[in-house]
């Protein structure tokens, strides 16, 4: 190999795990042009096309394909053999890539970026806000953030919080229009207010509980969305009940703006988890991160 071989193949598998040339020229900090040209001297110097490019997509071919495959595992060594190198600093440093459900990203990492900063400088931390279960080692992040009951058996986990509760909820003003279900057979009666799976965009099926027994129930209202605020301000106008993790909407209960119903049926969930690949060596960067996650102050 030549010597510039290791950085072209590391910007071809950047290039195939983004599916983007401008979201991984952002992750290598450099220009998409400049990125485009060097997986163009690589194809000229292999002789064999890696990308299908179009105006919207980039893709490996069939060798490209074949070619990444080979090569993720390489990189991963690397990564973790310069990590371990690098671990004696006093300081951490470096980029730690964290991949985040909206609802972590605002209530547990948004509220402590600054103290995360002031206390390592030297970090960059690029998050990426995503509901969609995304594959952090595919996606070579360094963590993920993402519910107990979702995690893969394979990966080293940290409880960031304590049990989650769905609960029903709906405005005084719709209740006293439409009545107070008091079983989840009711809400058949009532106006829902649906929410989409960010993963395959299928509605979700409220979950419920009785006396040790799991069950769901498909619903159906005036609005469906795969943003649960758009779905709680619904709840908030009126338009019908709402469904939803009690953090979300514990302030707008305080206030008396939304009233809880069906509150026996209300299932609990396991807390919400930091997660990662198990590595011999854990980035000092990382081992920071979670410390902030965990240190509950402000």
């Amino acid at each position: 190999m030549r010597g510039t071989d290791f950085a072209n193949l590391n910007a071809f598998a950047a290039v195939v795990e983004h599916r983007s040339f401008a979201r991984a020229a952002a992750h290598l900090g450099v220009t998409p042009s400049a990125l485009s040209q060097t997986i163009r001297q690589l194809e000229e110097r292999l002789g064999v096309r890696l990308l299908n490019r179009t105006t919207r997509s980039v893709a490996p071919t069939t060798a490209g394909e074949r070619l990444y495959q080979r090569l993720r595992p390489a990189v991963d060594e690397l990564d973790a053999a310069v990590t371990e190198a690098t671990s004696t600093r006093e300081r951490p440093a470096g980029v730690l890539r964290i991949n985040a459900p909206r609802t972590a990203a605002l209530r547990l990492i948004a509220p402590r970026l600054g103290r995360f900063h002031r206390d390592n400088p030297g970090v960059i931390l690029d998050v990426t806000v995503d509901d969609a279960l995304t594959d952090i080692v595919a996606g070579r992040f360094d963590a993920g953030i993402r519910l107990g009951e979702l995690l893969e058996k394979d990966m080293i986990a940290v409880r960031l919080t304590g049990e989650m509760e769905m609960i029903a909820v709906a405005s005084p003003d719709y209740l006293a229009r439409h009545g107070t279900p008091e079983t989840p057979d009711e809400l058949h009666n009532h106006a829902c207010l649906n929410w989409r799976w960010p993963t395959d965009g299928s509605l979700y099926r409220w979950e419920f509980e009785e006396n040790g027994r799991e069950f769901e129930i498909a619903v159906n209202g005036p609005i469906i969305a795969n943003d649960i605020e758009v779905v709680l301000q619904a709840a908030l106008q009126g338009l019908g009940i709402a469904y939803a993790s009690h953090e979300w909407i514990e302030g707008w209960l305080k206030e008396g703006k939304l009233v809880r119903v069906l509150e026996r049926y209300s299932p609990k969930f396991p807390g919400v988890y930091l997660y990662h690949p198990s590595r011999r060596q854990q980035p000092p960067a990382l081992r920071a991160f979670i410390d902030c996650l965990l240190d509950r102050q402000a």
